[in-house]
This record gives C-alpha cells, sequence and structure tokens, in this order.
C-alpha cells in the first residue's frame, strides 16, 4: 500500500485520541504576559542557593552595565536561599536575614530602580529545595498559596519561579515519579497570583515530572520546566539529555506558555565556547525562556557576545512564537531541527553530535527543501542561494543555524508501509505485541535477547540503500545522565548485514503516544520483495515499534 508520510499526522491522531492536551495547546493561561519567551538572570547554576544580597546586587548592576537589558534580558531573579525557615507570627513568608540583611521590599527595589523586573522563588511543597541533601528546610508555599502570593505581589514581584521539592511530604526531598497529581500545586498558585490583580509571570520549574507540557501546562503558566537540572555542573550529556526530552512536545509551547529547557549555562566552566554557541542556539530556536545562570561579574567576553547576538535573540523573541522541531537524526553524528518565522521564512539548526572538529553537509531535503536563500544566523553572513546540501566546518559540538528564505519545496516523500505485527514477520527471543489504546498493535521487548524480523520488504527494481521511516513508541523517561538519556538504541540490518545503530529520542512520558517519522538510511537491499529487516538491541530495550516505511 501507497501512502504519504506527513510528517506529525499519527502522532496528531494519537495526542487528539489519546491525550487530553492535543499536539497544540488547546487553552492558554491568559494573564497576557510571556507573549514571547522570558529572558533575565537567576544565581543557581552561579551560586546555587548560597547568594547573598551583595552577589544580587553586583549581578544585577552588571546587567545593566553589560548592555544586557538593552538586549531583553529584564528579569532579575532571585532563587532558592533565600526564604527564612519559619513564618511570622500572623503567617506570612519572611527572609533569611543572613543573605538578605536588607531584606526582600529593599532588594526588589534595587532592582526595579535599575529598571529591572524583580522575580521571586518559592516551592510547590512543604519546604523550598537547596543544595544540602534536604536539611535546609527553607520556607515552602504549600498550603499558604493565597497568602504567599499576596505577600510577593506587596514585594512588586514580576515573576515568581515555582519549585516542586518536598511536594508529596515533609520527608520526601525531591520525587521525579511522585504518588500525587502534582499539577493541582501550580494550578492553586496560578489563582492565587491572579487573585492579586499584579502582573506575576508564572514559572513552573516541576521538573518535567507527569509530561506537563499534556496537562497542558499552557494553561497553568507561563513556562513550564521539561526535564530535570540542566546543572550545575554544566555538562554536553546535559543538553543531549534534554534536547531528546524536548523532541515530542515543541508542538505544545507558543505566545503565552513555552517549553522551559531549563537556566542557560553560558559563562559557566564545562563546556566549550562552541558547546556554549550550541546550547544558546538551540534554547533560542526552540523559543526557551533564555536566563542566564552565571556570575556576570566574571564572564568573559566571548560568553557576553553568545548572549547579545541578536540574530539569534530575534529568532527567540520571533512574534509567530513556533519552536523549531526535531527532523533528522543521524546517529552519533549530527541533529537537524527547523521551524518557521513569522516573516515566512523558515530557521535550520544543525547540532553536531560528534566531539571532533570536521566538516558536515546539511542536506535541505532533511526540512523538505530542494534549495533555499540563506543566512549564517550566528555569524551574519549572507550565503546566496543553497541547492541541494550546504556543507560547513564545526568546532566540536558545534552548530549551524540558517535562516532561509524563498524556499522551493521537495515533494511529499512516498513510502510503503510494514506493520511491525504483520503476520509474516517473526518474533523472538521475548518480543511481544501489544494493542494500544484498542486502535494499533505495536511490538515491544525488542532487545535484551528480543529480535523483530520484517520479512517480505520491496527492495524496488535496484535495491541498494533505502530511506526507512518508523513510527515508534518510547517511554523511557530519565532525569539523570545515562548512555543514552531519554532516547533508546535500536539496531537495524538488513538481509543479514552489518546492523546500524539507530538512537531514538522519546515519543513521550507514556506508553501510548506514539512518534511518527523517524527517518534512517539502511544499506543492503535487494531487488525485489525478498528482503528482510532485523531490529535488536544485545544490551538493552529498542523502543516499541508500530512500523516501518520504506521509500
Amino acid at each position: 500500500m501507497q501512502l504519504w508520510n506527513t510528517p506529525g499526522l499519527i502522532q496528531l491522531l494519537f495526542l487528539v485520541f489519546f491525550t487530553n492536551g492535543g499536539i497544540k495547546r488547546c487553552l492558554a493561561l491568559e494573564n497576557g504576559l510571556a507573549t514571547t519567551p522570558a529572558m533575565g538572570w537567576n544565581p543557581y547554576n552561579a551560586f546555587g542557593c548560597n547568594t547573598v544580597e551583595s552577589q544580587y546586587h553586583s549581578n544585577a548592576q552588571a546587567v545593566v552595565d553589560l548592555g544586557l537589558k538593552s538586549f531583553g534580558y529584564e528579569y532579575l531573579n532571585l532563587d532558592c536561599g533565600w526564604q527564612g525557615t519559619a513564618r511570622n507570627s500572623s503567617g506570612d513568608m519572611t527572609w533569611n536575614t543572613a543573605a538578605i540583611p536588607d531584606g526582600i521590599p529593599a532588594l526588589g527595589k534595587f532592582i526595579h530602580d535599575l529598571g529591572l523586573k524583580f522575580g521571586v522563588y518559592s516551592d510547590g511543597g512543604f519546604f523550598a529545595c537547596d543544595t544540602v541533601g534536604g536539611t535546609a528546610h527553607f520556607l515552602g508555599s504549600l498550603g499558604f498559596e493565597v497568602q504567599d502570593a499576596a505577600t510577593f505581589a506587596s514585594w512588586g514581584a514580576d515573576y515568581l519561579k515555582y519549585d516542586n521539592c518536598y511536594a508529596v511530604s515533609t520527608t520526601d526531598f525531591v520525587d521525579f515519579d511522585p504518588p500525587i497529581e502534582i499539577e493541582p500545586h501550580y494550578a492553586t498558585m496560578r489563582d492565587a497570583l491572579a487573585a492579586t490583580d499584579r502582573p506575576i509571570l508564572f514559572s513552573a520549574c516541576e521538573w518535567g515530572v507527569q509530561d506537563p507540557a499534556r496537562w497542558p501546562a499552557s494553561a497553568v503558566a507561563n513556562s513550564w520546566r521539561i526535564s530535570n537540572d540542566i546543572g550545575p555542573p554544566a555538562s554536553w550529556d546535559n543538553l543531549f539529555r534534554i534536547i531528546n526530552q524536548l523532541v515530542p512536545i515543541t508542538g505544545f509551547a507558543g505566545p503565552g506558555g513555552w517549553n522551559d529547557l531549563d537556566l542557560l549555562e553560558v559563562g559557566n566552566t564545562g563546556l566549550t565556547v562552541a558547546e556554549q554557541q550550541s546550547h544558546f542556539a538551540f534554547w533560542a530556536a526552540t523559543k526557551s525562556p533564555l536566563i542566564i545562570s552565571t556570575d556576570l561579574n566574571e564572564i568573559s567576553e566571548e560568553a557576553v557576545a553568545i548572549l547579545t547576538n541578536t540574530r539569534m535573540i530575534a529568532l527567540n523573541q520571533d512574534s509567530l512564537g513556533q519552536s523549531i522541531s526535531f527532523k533528522r537524526r543521524y546517529t552519533n553524528d549530527y541533529d537537524v531541527w527547523a521551524g518557521p518565522l513569522s516573516d515566512g521564512s523558515t530557521v535550520a539548526v544543525v547540532i553536531e553530535m560528534h566531539n571532533s572538529a570536521r566538516a558536515i553537509t546539511f542536506n535541505l531535503s532533511d526540512i523538505g527543501f530542494t534549495s533555499a536563500t540563506a543566512m549564517n544566523v550566528i555569524t551574519g553572513a549572507s550565503l546566496g542561494t543553497l541547492d541541494s546540501s550546504y556543507t560547513s566546518t564545526f568546532d566540536a559540538h558545534g552548530s549551524l543555524v540558517l535562516k532561509l528564505s524563498n524556499p522551493v519545496i521537495t515533494p511529499p516523500s512516498t513510502f510503503t508501509f510494514y506493520d511491525a505485527a504483520a503476520s509474516g514477520n517473526v518474533l523472538a527471543g521475548g518480543a511481544s505485541t501489544r494493542i494500544v489504546n484498542n486502535t494499533i498493535t505495536v511490538v515491544g521487548f525488542i532487545g535484551n535477547g528480543g529480535t523483530l524480523e520484517f520479512n517480505g520488504i520491496d527492495g524496488g527494481v535496484s535495491g541498494g540503500t533505502k530511506l526507512l521511516s518508523v513510527d515508534y513508541i518510547n517511554a523511557d523517561f530519565t532525569p539523570t545522565n545515562t548512555d543514552c538519556s531519554n532516547c533508546r538504541n535500536a539496531f537495524m540490518s538488513v538481509n543479514g548485514g552489518t546492523a546500524v545503530q539507530v538512537q531514538m529520542p522519546l515519543s513521550g512520558q507514556s506508553w501510548d503516544i506514539l512518534l511518527d517519522g523517524y527517518l534512517v538510511n539502511l544499506p543492503d537491499f535487494k531487488p525485489g520483495k525478498t528482503n528482510t529487516i532485523q531490529i535488536s538491541n544485545p544490551t538493552a530495550f529498542t523502543p516499541d515499534i508500530y512500523r516501518l516505511g520504506i521509500m
């Protein structure tokens, strides 16, 4: 059977029928804020929960002195450690007088007097987060939402970052799999903030727990964390974990509500300059809030240059508000992401996954173009018309960001699809079928001895290398860095040939959400309809496979 492979079509159907959210946001938080992603500064990646008043003062001043304010970095936000450990006689929130001796109202005034906006921090739990294993017992807002929201408003707060420690009990510090629904904690604070009649941007810091994009979080907050912390310390592995976790949820963000990939590590040790550039480029193009989190008194000129690239900031603040989305992964090689801009152009981001400098050829067909007029967004260089491809030199873990206009569109690819559960296929070693939402049948438990073999695959008249489209389910969510954080590896071989590693990111955080159209080239096809494709993994499980398409 011949079908058009429309990227996102199956995912759209599954999200409509199998979740409450849909592929795009059904609801939006109507507080008039965050029509573009927030930009600002937060101390956590630089100072943890130990930030003191003088550091808030000096970094607020540096936002102005370094010119960051003029580039759009307008929020100066508190993080953990500012709170007291006991409420006053009226039950009001108190502050840590050792860390903030002049008090929070005075600090807010200092920040406002610099022309910046003032952000506070609290927690939807019994106590707030800390960096001493949960022993600090800083005040949380659970049960005091209305009172604390009124207090924050009285202090002139413009922003609230709302964390998720101690959400379950007074003894459960950090729980990535809580036995309760945490959405109500955030909805309660949303309503408390609305009742103050002060415009306070609401940033939900729930670490991606319970798949907030599909609550949908856009009805609860102006931004929501999609993942566990980016650090500290900064590392490329942290970035890769977060990139994989974003893949299935780019369509849930838009004006008023954004996927938050966490604080920026630009300026901190642990990432090379090229890695910092890739980090910033990806965060900007995915429309994540851009919250600097380094000591601005020590920041390098290279880091400032990355943070103040007006062309990159323009991508982030583009009025269309549409994130780039995942297009193609060349395993252990490079990623291709792309998305539209308000002026009708397209931004393409290529992220080099190799830890070595080299040349990479970006194929325009990976984003559906035959040719286009290009501008290098990082450098500002005009590249003229690109035909079919563009080869560029990348630093290790470097990036290429292109703004493409006047494209010639590639006709949609035509695939012949083969269901994994078809009767002619062979399941062995524990691989087995399951029915998803009474609708489709997938094959799971492939790997660790289990194999799935497709038979009767048509190699066409010439055989050779073929483009495959894979529809799969992978909900192997992890908040920590692993060999394949928030992804699973499948090894695919054709007619007994050498297996090709295919690194497949999350499709969602439940095992009933399908991701369609993952593309991979496989060699060793023979002419005719006698080809076999075996999927395996000798040491781990692959995703559950729904079907393969062959072009």
